[in-house]
């Protein structure tokens, strides 16, 4: 899911990141960046990762639809929900197409990720929005902090399923009205999404940590990886989104 804040916040120092000339593995198709098997297998982790988010981020917005207080707002998050399950559906075919099963490769991410999603139930309707558009917002982020350096046919296929599904307007359009309503929802709002976020580095910190391939492409193990001066510089532009998303919600950082 993208939101307009991830749109502008890869209009700065990000898109000057992604529009340098590729090299290394980045400037690579499939079939080339794929002999490395320690990239192959970073790979499989990352898509592997998303498509379990895609299939979560369906379930979760389909229970959120059953908070929603109107008709047409259940239809806009079901129309939602679609979406991230048509994302899903291309993720898991291109791991069935590099011969890989989508199920073993989700497998190693669903505990963390349920776990997060279980340690931050929202409560209401509006700490469900706040929740998709910050939550799954800075997983976004991530996933296009790595998709820069993948190689070109993986790079695609993920800028591809982070396409906007209309969540972030809808977020921001609906939390702005309750906090205009009654301002004290902000308040309460605010401490939410600064939890969610907390939250959200946590969870990603432990699955890298435990999946070797991936954290070692991530620090520059794997040509055209991350060093660690750099894996600092992209959690520092994650914050910075973060705080962007807030102000677009009305919400003190």
């Amino acid at each position: 899911m993208e939101t307009p804040d991830n749109a502008a916040g890869h209009t700065g120092d990000a898109t000057e990141h992604d529009a340098a000339e590729p090299t290394g593995i980045a400037a690579m198709d499939w079939t080339a960046a794929s002999a490395d098997p320690q990239y192959r297998a970073a790979v499989v982790d990352l898509l592997g990762a998303l498509a379990y988010g895609e299939l979560a981020a369906f379930e979760r917005l389909a229970e959120d639809a059953k908070l929603a207080p109107s008709v047409g707002d259940k239809a806009e998050l079901a129309k939602m929900a679609s979406a991230e399950f048509h994302h899903f559906e291309r993720l898991r075919d291109r791991l069935a197409a590099i011969e890989v099963d989508p199920t073993a490769a989700m497998e190693p991410f669903a505990q963390p990720l349920d776990d997060w999603h279980r340690q931050t139930a929202p409560s209401d309707w509006l700490e469900g929005l706040v929740k998709a558009y910050v939550g799954d917002s800075i997983a976004q982020d991530f996933y296009r902090e790595v998709a820069a350096r993948l190689d070109s046919d993986t790079r695609a296929l993920v800028i591809g399923v982070l396409n906007d599904t209309g969540h972030g307007d809808f977020a921001v359009e609906k939390v702005r009205a309750a906090i205009e309503a009654d301002p004290r929802v902000g308040g309460r709002l605010a401490l939410w999404a600064r939890r969610l976020m907390g939250e959200a580095l946590s969870q990603a910190q432990r699955v890298v940590a435990e999946r070797d391939a991936l954290s070692t492409m991530l620090v520059g193990g794997v040509a055209g990886g991350f060093d660690l001066a750099a894996v600092g510089e992209m959690f520092t532009r994650i914050t910075k989104a973060h705080t962007k998303r807030m102000a677009a919600l009305g919400l003190a950082a």
